[in-house]
């Protein structure tokens, strides 16, 4: 039985990240799956591929592997010799916790070679055995983006999401599912919705895996978000701001309220509404940001108007310029 260069099966070297050795593999087996492959020695291929690739995309196995590699190239295995009469060395894969490929069995390496077998057959069925082939399936994540309406009262959406499956038999391919979302009321940027058993499936009678989506605020056409707190521009008229005026303003959760402008408010001046932003502990607040907004003297009585108003009222807005 000869040591099995499992990077050299990829041609990739040894420093090949997950990235080039995922990359290596759906290349060769593009060439070389026996459905399309003209190759003679298509299927032999195909196994040294799969075995390779099932070693060194897991990184434990991976692990176990090169430090074997490193005593076979000190010589230290039973033969002598790399690649010569090969026997694992007893004990070479304590501390290493194998887990199953996919559509594999933890015993079943009848696809596989007799390197292959002598090395993780039992440490797989040592792992098997304390895990009873039981193992809970890995959660997903994803983002879903709802309207601000929806944050602040709740509702349902449905999403379709797309997820690569790479399998040991050929190339990737995508599967596509719809899921129906119910939003909870005072959802927030950043926080997660949790779709129990939308995950991964589980093995051996394991529940799968939860499928947690990131919640993103679309863009709103009135308020800016910021954490809990909401922004929104308040628009006024010079004689609103200079006077102080009661001004009508919509809220987030729908209906409106009065809103006192006080008297000569500058632009850019900040009014809070207590708790009138997305819900929390605390919740935010609403922010209103004053925009003092000029009338056009697109008429004669507007230019009137502005001459009169100059005249009355003298002000130089570029005195602190000095000139």
């Amino acid at each position: 039985m000869d040591f099995k260069d499992y990077y050299q099966a990829l041609g990739v070297e040894r420093t090949a990240s997950e990235e080039d050795i995922r990359k290596a593999y759906r290349k060769l087996a593009r060439k070389y799956h026996p459905d399309v492959s003209k190759e003679p020695d298509a299927d032999q291929r195909m196994r040294e591929i799969n075995e390779a690739n099932d070693v060194l995309r897991d990184k434990e196995k991976r692990a176990a592997y090169d430090a074997l590699a490193a005593q076979v190239a000190q010589g230290r295995h039973a033969g002598g010799r790399p690649g010569e009469g090969f026997h694992p060395p007893p004990g070479w894969d304590e501390g290493f916790e194998f887990h199953r490929g996919p559509g594999q069995g933890p015993a079943d390496h009848a696809d596989f070679s007799e390197f292959f077998s002598s090395l993780f057959g039992a440490a797989e069925r040592r792992g098997a055995q304390r895990r009873q082939y039981r193992a809970r399936g890995e959660d997903h994540h994803a983002a879903i983006e709802i309207a601000l309406e929806d944050a602040i009262r709740g509702g349902e959406r449905e999403i379709t999401l797309r997820s690569q499956v790479l399998d040991d038999a050929g190339p990737p391919r995508w599967e596509t599912r719809t899921l129906s979302v119910k939003i909870p009321p005072g959802v927030h940027p950043g926080q997660y919705i949790r779709l129990a058993g939308q995950g991964m499936p589980g093995h051996g009678g394991e529940p799968a895996g939860d499928l947690y989506l990131e919640v993103r605020i679309a863009p709103h056409r009135l308020y800016r978000i910021e954490n809990r707190d909401l922004y929104m521009t308040l628009p006024v008229t010079p004689s609103e701001a200079a006077l102080g005026a009661q001004v009508q303003v919509p809220t987030p959760g729908g209906g409106v309220v009065e809103v006192k402008v006080p008297p000569n408010a500058r632009n850019g001046l900040k009014l809070r509404l207590k708790e009138r932003g997305l819900a929390g502990h605390p919740p935010g607040d609403l922010y209103l940001l004053l925009e003092i907004a000029l009338p056009p003297a697109d008429t004669a009585a507007a230019r009137k108007a502005y001459e009169q108003l100059a005249q009355a009222a003298p002000f130089d807005p570029r005195r602190h310029l000095g000139v």
